[in-house]
């Protein structure tokens, strides 16, 4: 466990197969779901942490960063860093929590390239390509209110979204990363999929939401439709209090 920067940290050993940098996220986000760091609670120094688990301190900063983009820690000038929140149990649960940074990272470049498959769906789509869309909705949100593994459907339904984009590049890019993208789906739902009714609703509706504005030809609508659905994704798979 890292400690509350008295200097009284065990050293830990490092496995080489994943970077160095989301094995050190991994383990600070270990101890931030587990609770052993609270929120609101100072982390170690980086010295401290290079002395506790063997690294550099560039691998030090950069995986603190990383930890700050996603929301999990902040930093105060002159004073350190601080965990800012807690993520659910279920996300170490599903996921190998050295894996984690990358996810997130993946779900950030979704944000952006999914905002304009989107968008040109809405401009580009034919009768028969939004009826596709529409029919991986219906299966996404059957298998959610079932509270059934949901993971191919909802790609089924960015897929048919990219699909309807017009635009072969964007398939392409979605099924190249399909691996990180199938694997970031399968967290977010198997989290939500343990929560609340409320919360399979709200995910049910940022989906609908999309098809809507595609349906409706309204391309700024659907753009902003997928890049707050995806946002909200990330948000949940990050924030413990989003759980309910």
């Amino acid at each position: 466990m890292i400690g509350a920067g008295d200097g009284g940290l065990p050293t830990l050993r490092i496995r080489k197969r994943v970077t160095l940098t989301d094995q050190l996220y991994g383990q600070i986000l270990e101890q931030i779901v587990s609770g052993a760091l609270k929120e609101g609670e100072k982390l170690p120094s980086e010295h401290q942490i290079c002395d506790a688990f063997a690294v550099s301190r560039p691998v030090v900063r950069e995986a603190l960063r990383k930890l700050r983009d996603d929301g999990l820690i902040e930093a105060r000038r002159g004073v350190g860093s601080f965990v800012r929140r807690r993520p659910p149990q279920g996300l170490i649960q599903f996921a190998p929590a050295d894996s984690v940074a990358g996810l997130m990272r993946a779900i950030e470049a979704r944000m952006t390239v999914e905002k304009a498959t989107a968008r040109y769906a809405a401009i580009r789509a034919g009768a028969e390509q939004i009826d596709r869309i529409e029919a991986a909705l219906i299966a996404l949100e059957a298998s959610m209110r079932a509270r059934a593994p949901s993971r191919d459907a909802d790609f089924a339904f960015h897929l048919a979204v990219a699909e309807a984009s017009g635009n072969e590049a964007f398939v392409t890019m979605l099924n190249a990363t399909r691996e990180s993208t199938e694997r970031a789906i399968e967290v977010a739902q198997s989290i939500t999929r343990g929560g609340s009714q409320a919360r399979i609703e709200r995910v049910m509706r940022e989906h609908r939401q999309i098809f809507d504005a595609i349906a409706g030809r309204d391309a700024d609508a659907a753009g902003l439709a997928m890049a707050y659905h995806l946002l909200q994704a990330r948000q949940r798979i990050t924030d413990h209090a989003r759980e309910e």
